[in-house]
């Protein structure tokens, strides 16, 4: 009895060892799917942003320039004036007066040059026939010249009382946007004095001054030098971001670059000029400023999301070679452009970059890439490039999380 249980189940394990060995074979295992960006080489528009603030182009402070009362306030406050435009009337009596008492003197002076100039002309004929002495020709001349002395004189007194007259009315000494008046009709000013009656800005064009490290400016001189970077024209361009994060419509140019270092702050002034028809702009406003430093010819732009740093603080990043297999490569990192790093080294045409899924790799390991593109303004992962969809029953992208969102905004 026994034997003939023993029997069954060595029978009955041998019909399941048959049928495994004729059922089909197991499935072989997937590999891990990566995005990748292709990189090429391009020619970069190599910018600096630039904190910095807006400065009127011409600035003029009014001050009175004779002592006086105020009679009228001419213009109006906040208002545009032209240079030349009156701005005060102060009392003018005295000053008047000033001017025809020097006027007056000014005949009396006219009025003794002809009677000197005919006594030397009477005295020259006389001295021949002897009639007269020479020591009174001299004296004669000498009348004359003191005559033409006095005349000089006079005309000078009346070219000052004429100028202290006009002072009288204070007059704007360039055209621009004018501020409110420190002092009304009534007040009494002095000559020189240290209160401003009011400020004249010229608003169009207008400046904007930002700071920049000497550092910076050795780096981009040695890449100029190096050939790294081509001037793009000797008119520099710069744009303006305003504190609202609007750009600026209008494109100004480069107006100087300070010639000394801050020995405090080891960085020195560049001043921009920017169109302000609208005088949307006006002094003293926080603006950033993108100033156009050159073109970097065949270069590479490698998105910031793929780039790591290592122990040492070398940039790094993973590359999917042409057998498809990881590689950790070490990137010279210049600066960043946008959501991109511009790499000098380590990087050729035609190269894969791992852009997503490098937490779930290692270098060596056989994985499958799949091209995505990278949206420039956020630097995210938009959607895979037509043609590079993953094989049926292929697992989805190494970080899950992001393919939903992906995928939605690539069937926008």
């Amino acid at each position: 009895m026994r034997l003939a249980v023993t029997l069954a189940l060595v029978g009955s394990l041998s019909a399941c060892d048959g049928q495994n060995s004729s059922g089909p074979a197991a499935p072989a295992a997937t590999l891990t799917e990566v995005s990748v960006v292709t990189l090429h080489p391009k020619s970069v528009i190599i910018t600096t942003e630039l904190p910095g603030r807006t400065t009127a182009s011409l600035t003029a402070e009014v001050r009175p320039q004779v002592n006086g009362i105020i009679q009228t306030r001419l213009f109006k406050e906040g208002g545009e004036v032209k240079a030349g435009e009156a701005l005060y009337q102060l009392d003018p009596a005295s000053y008047q007066a000033s001017y025809d008492s020097a006027v007056a003197t000014l005949q009396k002076a006219e009025a003794a040059v002809p009677n000197a100039q005919a006594k030397v002309a009477r005295y020259q004929g006389l001295v021949k026939q002897n009639a007269v002495s020479k020591q009174d020709l001299d004296d004669a001349n000498a009348t004359l010249a003191q005559a033409e002395a006095d005349v000089a004189s006079a005309k000078a007194s009346v070219e000052t009382a004429r100028i202290n007259l006009d002072y009288t009315k204070i007059t704007a000494p360039i055209g621009g946007w004018i501020d409110k008046s420190s002092l009304t009709p009534g007040a009494l000013v002095t000559a020189s004095q240290t209160t401003v009656l009011t400020t004249i800005r010229m608003l169009d064009p207008i400046n904007v001054d930002v700071t920049q490290s000497s550092t910076n400016l050795l780096n981009w001189r040695q890449a100029v030098s190096e050939g790294r970077i081509k001037l793009s024209g000797p008119n520099v361009s710069v744009k303006l971001k305003l504190e609202n994060g609007a750009i600026y419509s209008h494109i100004g140019k480069l107006a100087f670059v300070e010639s000394n270092v801050s020995q405090t702050t080891g960085t020195f002034t560049v001043r921009a000029e920017f169109p302000n028809p609208d005088h949307l702009l006006l002094p003293g406003m926080y603006v950033r400023a993108v100033i156009e430093e050159g073109v970097a010819q065949n270069s590479f732009l490698v998105p910031q999301r793929a780039v790591t740093r290592n122990t040492k603080g070398e940039a790094t990043a993973m590359f999917v070679t042409q057998t498809g297999k990881v590689e950790q490569r070490v990137l010279t990192v210049d600066r960043s452009v946008g959501n991109s790093w511009l790499t000098s080294s380590g990087v050729q045409d035609g190269d894969r970059i791992i852009v997503e899924g490098t937490l779930l790799v290692r270098p060596g390991q056989d994985v499958t890439g799949v091209e995505v593109t990278i949206d420039e303004t956020s630097g995210e992962v938009r959607a895979r490039k037509q043609g590079s969809l993953p094989q049926p029953g292929a697992p989805r992208f190494a970080q899950g999380d992001n393919e939903p969102k992906r995928a939605s905004l690539a069937g926008n």
